[in-house]
């Protein structure tokens, strides 16, 4: 019986949101894992784990998503990755804690899982290099690999220092950020603040530019909410997608970056047009904000999209 081919690696964080409605596994890694696990692409996704509680809760997640655990590291010490919810009045926020196990990724263990593949994607992010063991697992995983790099920012308040980010775009071929983000890079590597005269679109994109330039980028996208999103190609290709349909309703916006991020290497690695992918990211991205999480807790909501585009 011949196994499918695992085009896509994802490495990062997989953690276990603690909040005042339960517990829920997440991180933006392991989001996109599902999502593309979900649509019959099954990821080598490259983390690592406490032998604890809620460690058992991620296995369970592999386990129902037909993830296959040779990249799954557990940690005999350091416990599973959590982030807590803290109330803010009506609201709350979440704190991510230090020192977990996704701080901990093992280079020779990482760089052996994808030993002898072939693959199209490597997708990473910010969180899990804030600790030096695997920003070296990373590094393991890079060197072993002929993969296009796919960097999606993901800043957190707090996790992510200048030269951590800056070694990371170094590293990549594609690069997605959100407008947020975004304004993060031009004021790190350009000095262009909040509080500076707002920038015309011209000089904007001048800006992304010159960010493509210095970084060896192959594209740059730019997601940008409900308006969609804008795709800066090295070959001087831009495609700017806004004519999207507008979700019924939006409960919770969580995880539509990281939806975005799945259809986008899901599209290139089945050969879609350029355009086609971006459109179809961006709406599935905005399906996802109409649903309760990150990902959906249903895995019958695929369905009708892996009809959709297999008839499209």
């Amino acid at each position: 019986m011949m196994t499918a081919r695992i085009s896509t690696i994802v490495f990062g964080e997989v953690l276990v949101e603690e909040g005042t409605a339960g517990h829920a596994v997440g991180g933006a890694p392991f989001n996109v894992a599902r999502h593309l696990a979900a649509f019959m692409a099954p990821p080598l996704m490259i983390t690592r784990i406490g032998d604890d509680r809620n460690g058992a809760a991620v296995r369970a997640e592999f386990e129902r998503f037909v993830i296959p655990e040779s990249g799954l590291q557990v940690d005999p010490m350091e416990e599973t990755g959590r982030a807590v919810a803290e109330r803010q009045g009506a609201a709350h926020r979440f704190t991510l804690l230090p020192r977990q196990a996704y701080d901990f990724i093992d280079p020779q263990a990482a760089a052996a899982s994808i030993a002898g593949g072939d693959h199209d994607f490597l997708y990473f992010g910010t969180l899990a290099l804030r600790e030096e063991r695997s920003r070296l697992a990373l590094a393991a995983v890079l060197e072993n690999t002929q993969a296009k790099r796919f960097l999606d920012l993901n800043l957190r308040p707090g996790q992510a220092t200048e030269p951590i980010v800056t070694k990371a775009l170094t590293a990549a071929d594609v690069v997605k950020v959100n407008e947020e983000e975004l304004q993060a890079l031009f004021q790190w590597y350009f000095q262009i603040g909040p509080d500076d005269a707002a920038l015309s679109t011209e000089e904007v994109h001048a800006a992304c530019r010159a960010l493509m330039d210095r970084f060896s980028l192959e594209a740059l996208i730019v997601t940008l909410g409900h308006r969609g999103s804008v795709y800066f190609g090295a070959d001087g290709g831009y495609i700017a997608t806004r004519d999207n349909p507008v979700p019924p309703f939006v409960i919770d916006t969580t995880g539509a970056g990281d939806a975005f991020s799945a259809i986008f290497m899901l599209g290139r690695a089945r050969g879609w047009p350029l355009e086609l992918i971006l459109s179809r990211a961006n709406e599935f991205a905005g399906a996802i904000c109409a649903v309760t999480g990150a990902v959906p807790g249903d895995i019958g909501f695929y369905d009708k999209w892996v009809a959709r585009w297999r008839q499209s």
